[in-house]
């Protein structure tokens, strides 16, 4: 038998000899690399391991922050793009019902099946923008009348201010059905509830019904005082986003007699551009009009549902605030000049003598709507 092999003894540690090195070189000594290096991560996977010991809780978490707080819909997508878990996690319902609508505004040029499933889990979640997009789209866009009224619906019972002031506004027009469809002491109502959360058009509107006595007695006073309050808080607006350096100068601010235009909710512009884009052949086929106000974008559900001008007969209007944003931005322009014109009058010299509103002109019956009434046909 041949020798057997020396061993160690259990309490005798190992000893390695060292390569040899040349003389004159000193020995390389051998640095482990950062946790963060990407060398790391190739190598055992530091910085996918730390990620991967994350509890998929906090990521929640962290995914609902950002889509709370996201700007655009690009936001939320670039993580669902990052890898399969992000992707997984960004999609429960907890991230989707913190979504702001700014985070849900989808482009109706971008407007796709995959799209539609989107806003429809968000509304599943009980996002309340969501549920009011979506209403909004499959009512005007989609012709989904009882699917679309019933997420505005819904959106409406949690308190979403746009929510009620568009089924206020389907009310009052009858939209969707014929014209004995119309409430407008339902209408008002709606009215009523949106403008106790503040939303500015519901004020106008609210205002201008009190004014007029309709769907409601009618109180000066009061429809003054929601009037003058749609318009603070309109300039509020308009005063925050134009910046401290162009808030200060006032007289400039008013030197055109009307306040800049408020940004459109995500679910108008929407219709604006679906409208413009995509169906303005079958609507001029159809001989159904849409809402002259630029930031609107709501057609007609049925033929001379809306209102137009008195005056001029060339605009139409499918709520009383639409009439007067667009009174005081573009068809004060338009129509009053060719009125005084043809009446052989002048501008008044001071331009602030119309600051907000076109002035109130009483006619026999009640009080006026104004020099600019809208009649429906």
């Amino acid at each position: 038998m041949g020798p057997t092999p020396a061993t160690s003894h259990p309490g005798e540690l190992k000893k390695t000899r060292s390569p040899e090195v040349p003389s004159g070189q000193k020995r390389r000594r051998h640095v482990s690399p950062p946790a963060n290096s990407p060398d790391s991560c190739a190598g055992g996977g530091s910085l996918e391991d730390q990620f991967a010991r994350l509890p998929d809780d906090l990521l929640v978490c962290i995914f609902a922050r950002l889509s709370a707080s996201a700007s655009s819909t690009s936001d939320l997508f670039y993580v669902v793009l990052s890898c399969k878990r992000f992707s997984g996690l960004c999609v429960f319902p907890l991230v989707l019902s913190k979504a702001s609508a700014k985070c849900l505004a989808v482009r109706a040029k971008k407007w796709s099946e995959s799209a539609h499933q989107f806003l429809r889990r968000c509304a599943l979640a009980g996002n309340l923008d969501a549920c009011y997009m979506l209403g909004m789209i499959r009512f005007y866009c989609l012709g989904s009348r009882a699917g679309g009224i019933s997420l505005m619906a819904k959106a409406a019972i949690g308190y979403h201010a746009p929510a009620l002031y568009s089924l206020a506004v389907i009310q009052f027009n009858g939209s969707g059905g014929s014209k004995a469809d119309k409430d407008l002491r339902a209408g008002v109502a709606l009215c009523a509830r949106a403008a106790g959360l503040g939303h500015v058009d519901a004020l106008r509107e609210l205002g201008h019904c009190l004014q007029d006595g309709y769907g409601v007695r009618q109180n000066l006073l009061d429809g003054r005082r929601y009037l003058i309050q749609a318009n603070y808080k309109e300039m509020a607006a308009a005063l925050t986003a134009s910046g401290p350096a162009e808030s200060t100068p006032g007289v400039r601010f008013f030197a055109s007699g009307a306040v800049a235009a408020m940004e459109p909710h995500p679910a108008n512009r929407f219709l604006v551009e679906w409208f413009a884009e995509k169906s303005r052949a079958a609507t001029a086929a159809e001989d159904l009009r849409l809402c002259s106000n630029r930031g609107c974008g709501r057609p007609e559900t049925r033929r001379h549902e809306f209102r137009r001008c008195s005056v001029c007969g060339a605009v139409n209007y499918c709520s009383r605030s639409c009439q007067a944003v667009d009174w005081k931005i573009v068809h004060k322009m338009e129509c009053i000049t060719v009125e005084r014109w043809l009446l052989g009058g002048d501008p008044p010299a001071d331009p602030l003598a119309q600051m907000a509103l076109p002035p109130v002109i009483p006619r026999p019956g009640g009080a006026g709507y104004g020099a600019h009434e809208v009649t429906e046909p």
